[in-house]
Parts: C-alpha cells; structure tokens; sequence
C-alpha cells in the first residue's frame, strides 16, 4: 500500500522547493485549519533587487529558518491549506491506495511556473508501524514563513554563529541583542582577574558564556530559548588539605564525550584561558550562611558517584518546557517536537517520556499513541515535571546546572525543602537567580571586579561586562520552576511559577 499526497493550484518549481525548504514530519491532530504566516518578504523577490535586497537584509534574521506548523495531512479528511510566497492558495490532501494503482508521478506539459495538481508518491516506510501511524494521524506540513529568498537569507545569517572566527562572534553578539536585548559593554582591561584560590569555597557557582564556535552558536541558542545570559555553568570544591576542584557536566572527554568530571582549578582555568570559544566567566560565591552550612562531604560523595557518567541528555529540554505554549519563542511549538524524526527523537527524550508515562521501552509513535489513550495531547506530556530520582539506563541524567543544584541539596543548601525541589527543571537563569548567593559586594574578593564594573559577582574572564538579570533574587521555594513561562525579549517570570 503507497500513500499519495497530492498539492493543486502549485506548481513544479515550488514542489521542489518544498523538498527543501519544508519539513514532512509524522503525527499531530487531523487539522482542516491552519496558521499561516504572511510576509512583506514574500513578494519582495520579483522587485528589482536594488529595492528586494536591502529590505530583505532588514527583514530577515535567524530565527526565521524555523519552520511553522501549518497542519497535517490525513486521509479521508479535509485538504490542509495554506498561503505561500510562490503561489497564494496552495492546498494537499492525502490518500492510500493499493500498491499498483495510479502513476508515480503525474505527467506535465503545462511549464514549470504555472499552477497545476501535483502528486508526491510514498511506496515504502520504515516499518508497519509507521505506515500504521501515518493513517491515523497523516503527514504534518511546515511552512518556512520567510519565503524562499528570505529562508536563505538566514541561512546565511545562522551559519556565522557556529563560525570559531571574530565574524562569528559578532554574530552571536548581535543575534543576542536582537532578540533578548542582552548588551556587552567592553571591559577596561585586565580582561582576565589574578585570582587567589584562598578566596574560593565550596559551592561557589561558575557562569560560562562562550561567544563564538560550535559551542557558542549553541549556547547562543540555548539562551534564546531559556531566557539564561550564561550558557554552561561548573561548581567549586575544596577537599580535606584545601586543594581546589572544579565539579562539571558538560566536560568533553579525549573520545570527545561530555561526561561529569571533577576535575583540578589549576587544569579547568588552564582550558578555559586556551578555549577558542571566547568565555566569558563569572564566580558567583555563595552567601556566607550558607558557605556555613555547606556539607562538604555529603558534596564530595556526591560528585564522585556522578563521575564519569554522561551529561543529561535525556532531560536536557524539560528544564525548559513548562508550560503548553508560553515557553516556545515565535514560531517554535510543541508541534515542531512532536513531528521530529523518531531515530532523532529517541536519542534525545524516549525514555525521558517514557518515565512520564511511567511505562519502559515504548518507541515514539507508541508513546504518542498512549499518551492520546490516557487523554493528553504531546504538548501536556512534555510539561510534567522531571524527577530527581529517576534513573536512566545510562544512570541519573543530570545537565551542567543540574549537577550542581543536586549537589547543593545534598549539602544541604536547600534546607528542608530538598524533597519538594526537583533541580531538573532548573534552566541557567533558574539557577543564578536563586537568592543564595553573596549580597554584600564589600565582601566579594579585591580582585574579582575593577573599580568601574560594581558587579555583585566576580568576573574572572571574558572582554565583555557580564549581565545576569535578577541575580539572587527568588528565595526558593517547593515545586520551584515547574511551571514558568520564558518568552523573549522579557522573559517575564510570574512569582511562584
């Protein structure tokens, strides 16, 4: 059995660029209506490019090569519509039919610009199962909301933030003040603080944001969607002579894994000085009352039952999705997530969703099947709150944040409230805004700030004034950060979210 999509009132050329520029994923609600995104861009291209282009520039960004959801494609059932930059009224429609039946593709003499019905034939799947799903819930359609001219556009304005150049660290300079009006005023110089690790304790905090690479584009990333100015975070630790160590997950071993290491100060600032990625880098000490109460062997049993294990993976996304829509920046939603490839989507959160479930081994189609059994949509399973204690098969699965706010409930900085905290559903900007940390900056070390910069924390490295707003502000509390909004530019966070 094959399944045909048929598209009228396109034409060959747009056809082929859907095989580019829009994404066919699996699931979702059979939809008759759908949102579609306008633009000014899309007509922009037929205009003499001394007038397209300079629009076009301004218009574009990077944000724009996310696809929107625009329906899905499911047989016996209404055609999914919607308006494009080619041709205004587009239109698909799916069927199945016995292998055998109909042609491959429909013959045209009509000319490659001219509306016409096209059809798309599906004559294998990866599995019945697939084929099964396809059925029940059709094929989703995504619409690259720029227009084709435009798409590529910002292509070429997202490639620079992977670029390890100072182009790309422009890039990601401006991608970030564009989009969370973060500003990087330039430091007076020494750039990188003379430290002494005297002044270093347990538990004091490690903000990295990298600038620039593979790592940077990343975070760069990372920090849209999450609203953190920090996209990577380590702790301190001291053991029994007074030597200095660096707790992290997120460390790239030699086999170029990311494991949790605990590892020397002396090696970890020797990789941070030699990192490419530009780092910027602040310390943020812990109050003194708690540095008091800070456990250090409770820490330290900690932090080497987690070693060697991999970074958390399989939690990494829930710390950020709280709620059904107001954690997904225009025009991510929980559509796009539902629809992802499923060998993509079982590396990342299969068994993540499977612990919701409270079930074991269910493949992605299956998951979302059982999930619209028990009467939830995909976008209400994602929103359940992680466990600290759930255990992967890889062990406890903690990101970079995780490990260490684990580790504070283990010292003992959360107090009694340690059992109604699960720290894996703290983001970056979660975890630097707990009020926990030094409030007194007569207190803070000689060396962590020049005179000018009147930090509340220490900045140890970087060219650019670190900004973390509403530092040390939020005292915690039980079920913290479970159901938070996080929207750009403001990420406004109601109180006791």
């Amino acid at each position: 059995m094959v399944a045909v999509v048929f598209s009228p009132l396109s034409s060959l050329w747009p056809l082929l660029w859907l095989g580019f520029a829009l994404a066919f994923g699996l699931g979702g609600s059979p939809a008759a209506t759908f949102k579609v995104p306008f633009r000014v861009g899309d007509v922009l291209p037929i205009l003499p490019h001394q007038i397209s282009w300079p629009v076009m520039n301004n218009l574009h960004s990077a944000v724009d090569l996310l696809p929107s959801y625009v329906g899905s494609v499911v047989a016996d059932a209404a055609a999914v519509g919607w308006k494009g930059a080619c041709f205004f009224e587009n239109e698909a429609r799916l069927e199945f039919i016995e292998h055998g039946e109909g042609s491959d593709n429909e013959s045209s003499n009509s000319g490659a610009i001219l509306p016409r019905e096209h059809t798309l034939m599906i004559k294998s799947w990866e599995d019945a199962a697939e084929m099964e799903y396809v059925k029940q819930h059709g094929i989703s359609v995504f619409l690259m909301p720029s227009g084709m001219l435009g798409t590529l556009l910002s292509l070429v304005d997202v490639l620079p933030l992977f670029s390890n150049t100072g182009w790309g660290q422009n890039a990601n300079l401006a991608f970030l003040e564009k989009h969370m009006d973060a500003t990087f005023e330039q430091r007076s110089q020494p750039h990188q603080a003379t430290i002494r690790v005297e002044d270093i304790h347990s538990g004091d905090f490690l903000a990295v944001s990298k600038i620039r690479g593979r790592w940077g584009g990343f975070e760069t990333l990372e920090k849209w969607v999450t609203g953190a100015f920090a996209g990577h975070t380590a702790v301190c630790l001291k053991d029994e002579v007074g030597n200095l160590w660096v707790g992290e997950s997120g460390h790239e071993n030699e086999k170029g894994e990311e494991i949790i290491v605990v590892i020397p100060w002396d090696e970890w600032w020797d990789l941070a000085l030699k990192d490419n990625s530009n780092p910027q880098i602040a310390l943020l000490p812990l109050h003194p009352d708690l540095r008091a109460k800070f456990n250090e062997t409770a820490a330290w049993a900690y932090a080497r039952s987690m070693s060697g294990k991999p970074y958390g993976y399989h939690n990494m996304i829930f710390s950020w999705i709280d709620t059904i829509s107001d954690n997904y920046p225009p025009p991510l939603d929980a559509n796009l997530f539902s629809r992802l490839q499923p060998a993509y989507a079982a590396n990342m959160w299969n068994e993540a969703l499977n612990k919701r479930l409270g079930t074991e081994g269910l493949e992605f189609h299956d998951i979302i099947v059982e999930t619209e059994r028990r009467g939830m949509t995909f976008d209400q399973l994602l929103t359940m709150p992680e466990q600290d204690d759930w255990v992967y098969s890889d062990g406890k699965s903690t990101t970079c944040v995780a490990f260490i706010l684990e580790m504070y409930k283990e010292a003992g900085i959360f107090g009694p409230l340690a059992n109604s905290i699960q720290v894996t559903e703290f983001t970056i900007r979660d975890a630097y805004m707990l009020n926990i940390y030094e409030n007194n900056q007569t207190r803070l070390p000689s060396w962590c700030n020049s005179q000018e910069e009147k930090l509340p924390f220490c900045q140890i490295l970087g060219d650019y004034r670190m900004e973390l707003p509403e530092y040390n502000t939020i005292d915690p509390y039980a079920n913290m950060n479970e159901n938070c909004p996080s929207l750009p530019p403001t990420y406004i966070r109601p109180s006791s979210c």
